[in-house]
Order: C-alpha cells, then structure tokens, then sequence
C-alpha cells in the first residue's frame, strides 16, 4: 500500500495568522510600557487591543476555518502530557493543526489575556480596590512566562518534526496530505481585524495629548507653583 505524498497545504487562514502576530506586538508592548506614568496611555491603549483580538478569537475559534476551530484542537490535559513524552521518546506525534501541548498553552493564554485585560480595565477606571492591580500584575507576569514558554517549545517541536512552525505561522502553509489543507484563507476578513487594529491605534495616539498639555494637567491639578515639579516627574518616569 502507498502513502499520499506530502505536500504544502494551507493550514493556517489569514485572520487566525494576524490575530497571533498582532496579539504578541500587543501583549509585548503593553508588557514594556506598563512601568511607567510617561506610557500609561500607550500602555492601556494596548492591553485593550488584547482584550479585543481574543474577543475576536473566541468568536472565530467557533466560526472559523477546520484547524482555527477549538472543536479541532481543544483536548483534555492528558493528551498535552502523552504529546509531551512522545516527544521524550524521540517519537513525536504529528498533528496538522495545533498539537496537544499547544493547544493547552493557546487556552491559558486566552485566559490569562482575558484575566489581565479586565483587571487592568478595573485599575484603570478606579473599579474595585488594590488587590485588582495585584491580580493584573500576576496575570500579567504569568502571561509572559506562558510566552516565554511556548516560544521554547514551538523551537524544540520545530527540531522536533523538522518543520519551521514559526514560518508556518507566517506563510500558513505546512507539509501534508493535499486533502487535509484548508480551502479558504479569509484575506477580506483579515484585512478587517488589521485595520480595526490600526485604526483604533490611530484614534487613540490623535487624542493622546501632548507633553506640554500633560504638564499644564499636571500643574493644574497640584496647583500654582508646581508646574517645575510636574515637569520634573514626567521626565523621571
């Protein structure tokens, strides 16, 4: 009996490909700029963009193409654990779509992105009381570790399978049999998701004020003769 060739199959559509690309330059830059008073802005304009690609997520992971769907790729943890020993044993499993560990890490993501997003909306509006920040900080810090985490292991399954999942993630195209390949990229409705994105970016960075309208704020709120102090902060930060 013969095998199917292998071929380049499109596994990945375009909507699912600019939600995973555009999540991480948004978690990423609301990680970097949640330090400082001078990048609060930047820093919530950000994690509100997390907040809303994994609302469209959670919507396409039920509408979407055959592997973007989490009927695919939603499995128990025991399946993550038997993925992780075949790769131990020098005999990985295959999968088209997201493999097991994979999968998991992609449903804690999703929820920690959740998790952190809304806490940080409470802190932000005042909404509740300190331990909300404590929440935001360790969602947060427990969302970049899972990161740190699932970038190690898309490198070992690429060594693994010897085949470049990073790249895969870009082009959308893997090695396999020519009838399990997707049909339909979806360019119209990715360009839809990038240009929310961006267009929310730039409605919020017109009418962010400038450093001399925070300052006169600034010294406005703590009254004459403080404006030298308000001027000094922001430069601190």
């Amino acid at each position: 009996m013969t095998t199917a060739a292998k071929t380049s199959i499109l596994v990945w559509d375009l909507p699912t490909r600019v939600f995973h690309w555009a999540l991480a330059v948004s978690f990423v830059g609301a990680w970097l700029t949640a330090e400082s008073e001078r990048t609060r802005d930047l820093h919530v304009m950000l994690g509100y963009t997390v907040l809303g690609l994994i609302a469209f997520r959670l919507v396409w992971g039920f509408l979407g193409t055959r592997y973007a769907r989490f009927a695919e790729f939603v499995r128990a943890p025991s399946a993550a654990t038997e993925y992780l020993g075949s790769l131990l044993a020098g005999q990985p499993q295959h999968h088209v779509g997201h493999n097991p560990a994979g999968a998991l890490a992609i449903v804690l993501l999703l929820g920690l992105g959740i998790a952190s997003g809304l806490s940080g909306w409470a802190v932000y509006e005042d909404v509740g009381g300190e331990w909300l920040e404590e929440v935001h900080e360790l969602t947060s810090d427990a969302m970049l570790a899972l990161v740190v985490v699932h970038i190690v292991a898309v490198v070992l399954s690429s060594l693994a399978h010897r085949e470049n999942l990073v790249r895969a993630m870009v082009t959308g195209h893997k090695a396999g049999d020519a009838e399990a390949g997707i049909r339909r990229a979806h360019p119209i409705l990715a360009v839809l998701v990038l240009a929310a994105v961006l267009g929310y970016w730039g409605l919020e960075l017109a009418d962010r004020p400038g450093p001399a309208a925070r300052h006169a704020e600034a010294a406005a709120e703590l009254g004459p003769g403080q404006g030298d102090k308000a001027r000094q902060k922001d430069d601190d930060d």
